[in-house]
This record gives C-alpha cells, structure tokens and sequence, in this order.
C-alpha cells in the first residue's frame, strides 16, 4: 500500500490541514510568503500531520482541532528541516534545490524560526493545555537530538546506544508528539494516550532506521535526497556502527576514516556494508520497532482508522523513499 491509500480515509482532512498550512504561512514579509510556498509546493509525505489526524480519529473524534494541531506539528517538522539543511550544507531535498541552496542560508533560519513562532500562536489557539504542553516539550527534546548529533559527527567511537539516543529525540519525539497529540484531541483515556504516544516513538524509531537504510542502497530519483549524504557529512547511523561492531579491521579502519574525514570510496563502503549484512540487520531493528507499535494499537478499538495506523507500521518499514 502506498501513503495515498495509506491516506484515502483522512483525504479530506489532509486536505483541511493543507489550507490551514497555506493560510498561516501567510504574511506581510513577502520573503517569508515566498519560502513558504516553496517549501508547501515541495510536497513531502505529511506524515506526521496524517498520524495526528489518523489517531483522533481512530478515537472517534469528530470536531476540527485536530487540523489545527496536524499543521502545528507540519510546521514543527518544516522548521526542523530548514535548519537540518543549513547545518549539513544540504543542497537537495525531496528532488529539488533546498531553501538554503535557493534563498542562502540566513533566509532559511529564519523562515524557520518563524515557522517555530507561529506554531506556538497556534497551539495557544487550540487551548488545550495538555497538547500544548506535549508539543512544547517536543520542540525541546528534538533541539536537544540536533545538538547531540551534531556532537556525533565525525566521531566513529559513537555507540549504538549514543546513535539510537539521537533517533529518539531528534526524528521519533515528533511522531510521538503527533500521535499522542491525536489522542489527547480525541479525549483518550490516559492508557490509550500513553500507548499513541508509545506507537509514534516506535513507529518513528522504524522510519529513521529506514532511512538508513535507505541512505546506502536507495535511488537517488526516488529518494529525492543524495545518496551517501550521511557518510559525507560524518553521521555514524547504524549501518556504519554495525559495520565497526562486527567488521574486518581493515573494515573497522575504513569506516572509522570516513566517519572522520567525509571523504571515502563510496564503493568500499558499500561493499563492507554489504559484506557485514548491515543494511539487513538495520531493516531488521526497523522491523522490531514496528511490531512494538503495531502491539500497541491493541489499546484501540478496530476502526478503519485503527487499520490505517496499523497499515502504517508496514509501510514505515517497506517504503523505498
């Protein structure tokens, strides 16, 4: 299943979000109109707007909040690549030049502060204290996972605990803030709530890992990103951690110097990587983080929705973008 069908339940409230999204990007500063509409025209897979709609509704929520917080947390997540892209020195994003690349790097920060500042007017808006207070605390942790990744580039002696830390806080915090948004719109039981939350970290633990995966056997055109990034840019992910863990010394060595420099022959890395089976064993911990998710929808009652959220769990795991 593809993330349109994934979607086709929630079609017109995705719809609804995106015309909030263009609405609150709207501004004065016509440079800030202009980086939103691009950024909106890139596309992207929402689908971290589409877990908060998925989860209110598998609650059975019926109001329009949930659009409101489903553009919050769009936002969130844009602000975050804006930055992400001027702290790599990233020049392609989703099959196109970054807003860094096309506007410099100073437009790009702040477009993204201000992002961050009008998701803030519009969690007060939704006055709900508690989604403010997950969302707020989201925001946090995910600075929190941008400055200990940046402490982990070019260093190879990065552990596999020190690399998951940094998944958590800088790419699952949000998917859990999402789900767990969701379900506190829909009125959840704390039990109910506790276990959206434990599906979003889970399930956005498998998407990063993934996108390891992805980073070292994915297409370029598909993937609308370069392939190899994380290497050239120093980032020990797993593959490359597993590969230190269980390789030669002469595959130890290769992948500590490139981890170091960002410079290596991409085709020895490949190699050792397939060598070592470590793209299989990065799928693998994917798939587990999957199944811990999709246990944890045993706490909702069966929906279309709570189908589409499980469907989720497959498709984290099984994309190749």
């Amino acid at each position: 299943m593809n993330l349109s069908e994934l979607t086709a339940p929630i079609a017109n409230d995705m719809k609804a979000v995106d015309a909030v999204i263009r609405a609150r990007l709207d501004s004065d500063v016509v440079l800030i109109r202009t980086i939103g509409d691009y950024i909106v025209g890139a596309g992207g897979k929402r689908m971290r707007p589409a877990m908060v709609l998925m989860m209110a509704k598998a609650l059975g929520y019926e109001g329009a909040t949930h659009h409101l917080l489903a553009a919050v947390v769009e936002f969130i997540h844009t602000a975050t690549l804006l930055h992400d892209d001027v702290v790599d020195e990233s020049d392609m994003r989703r099959g196109r030049s970054t807003a860094n690349a096309v506007f410099g790097n100073a437009a790009s920060v702040l477009v993204g502060d201000y992002l961050y500042s009008r998701s803030f007017e519009m969690m007060v808006e939704s006055n709900s204290m508690p989604a403010m207070s997950v969302l707020s605390g989201a925001t946090t942790v995910i600075a929190e996972g941008e400055v200990l990744q940046l402490l982990n580039v070019h260093d190879p002696d990065v552990s596999l605990e020190r690399y998951l830390q940094v998944v958590r806080y800088k790419t699952a915090k949000l998917f859990e803030a999402a789900a767990q948004v969701g379900a506190i719109v829909a009125g959840a039981t704390p039990r109910q709530e506790a276990a959206a939350a434990a599906y979003g970290r889970h399930i956005g633990t498998a998407f990063q890992l993934i996108d390891d995966v992805l980073d070292y056997n994915g297409d370029v055109d598909t993937l609308g990103k370069n392939v190899g990034d994380d290497l050239r840019e120093g980032k020990p992910t797993m593959p490359l951690i597993r590969v230190m863990e269980v390789g030669s010394s002469a595959q130890k060595q290769l992948i500590q110097d490139a981890i170091r420099s960002g410079v290596a022959d991409f085709s020895a890395v490949a190699q050792a990587i397939h060598d070592t089976e470590a793209l299989n064993y990065t799928r693998q911990a994917a798939v587990a983080e999957a199944e811990l998710a999709r246990q944890a929808l045993a706490e909702f009652p069966i929906s279309v929705h709570q189908e589409s959220l499980l469907e989720f769990c497959s498709f984290a795991v099984e994309r190749d973008h």
